[in-house]
């Protein structure tokens, strides 16, 4: 937030006899940026000293985060992270720590819905992403539509909470170990930049499950992802910014309600040799003003 204080110069024009009066704004705190842009719960931020004290609190760990990074950064060579046509898995579920590095979300959290996730451990130790869908709309004038579902992977951070990215670029293929319900699931990859007109940018693909009792593997190319906005499929596609992904998340949310059920075993990445596509989709080139972005 911002703490202003007001520099008021008193000034006359050379031109007429009309006084006036010059305010600059001085800032005197850092600039923190609304991601939500306005949409909160109206909850208030803790006295100052709380805040202080919270934060010595977490000064040990940020620390032990930081030598870890110099460590990795050293140790790590690009090279020998990948081979091609062998999966690099990044998410695998065993344990409640996995289940940490996931958030999970329904149009019911935000008083849009009525819809009700959850994320779990089956007793075979693979996640359980499970709930109903609703779709009943609230009676309050705002809501048009409602019946979703999301879990996504937590804001990737450095050290004394810096923004981060995953950087995926020498990979060409999503590679996932699933069971589903026979319903399909929306994937989504999240390249949010610093400035606010990257914040929703978002890309898409169908994840289509087959259900029943067997396990499904499916390899998906990240030139197949569109590129999409607020919900809604962007006229001007563009390719996935492998280098800037900022979470990846998967959504349950079709045309009809009832329960779901997609269990996860692990979630990965692959550079596969023989895959040559770029962009799936083609581009035409169009009349100013006419395709939106």
């Amino acid at each position: 937030m911002f703490s202003v204080s007001k520099n008021i110069v008193y000034s006359v024009c050379k031109n007429c006899s009309v006084r006036r009066f010059h305010v600059s704004p001085i800032l005197k705190t850092f600039w923190e940026r609304d991601d939500k842009g306005g949409y909160r719960d109206g909850k208030k931020l803790p006295p100052l000293k709380d805040r202080l004290r919270e934060g010595l609190k977490e000064l040990k760990g940020e620390i032990k985060l930081w030598t870890e990074e110099v460590k990795e950064r050293f140790e790590n060579d690009p090279i020998l992270i990948f081979r091609p046509g062998e999966v690099d898995v990044k998410w695998r579920f065993g344990d409640e720590e996995s289940l940490k590095k996931w958030n999970v979300t329904c149009d019911s959290d935000n008083g849009e819905g009525y819809s009700s996730a959850s994320l779990s451990l089956t007793p075979q130790g693979k996640a359980l992403f499970a709930g109903n869908l609703s779709m009943r709309v609230p009676k309050d004038g705002r809501v048009k539509r409602a019946g979703y579902c999301n879990m996504r992977t937590h804001r990737i951070r450095k050290s004394f909470k810096r923004d981060a990215h995953l950087d995926w670029s020498t990979y060409n293929m999503l590679v996932m170990k699933v069971r589903g319900d026979g319903r399909s699931y929306l994937l989504n990859i999240h390249c949010k930049g610093y400035y606010d007109l990257t914040w929703n940018d978002m890309y898409h693909y169908v994840l289509f499950t087959r259900g029943g009792p067997y396990w499904q593997i499916a390899r998906i190319p990240f030139s197949k992802f569109y590129f999409g906005s607020k919900g809604r499929i962007q006229d001007r596609q563009v390719s996935v910014r492998l280098d800037r992904i900022a979470s990846f998340g998967i959504t349950a949310g079709e045309r009809y309600g009832g329960d779901f059920s997609l269990e996860i075993d692990y979630i990965g990445l692959e550079f596969d040799p023989n895959h040559r596509e770029e962009f799936a989709y083609e581009m035409y080139k169009t009349d100013r003003y006419i395709a939106s972005t």
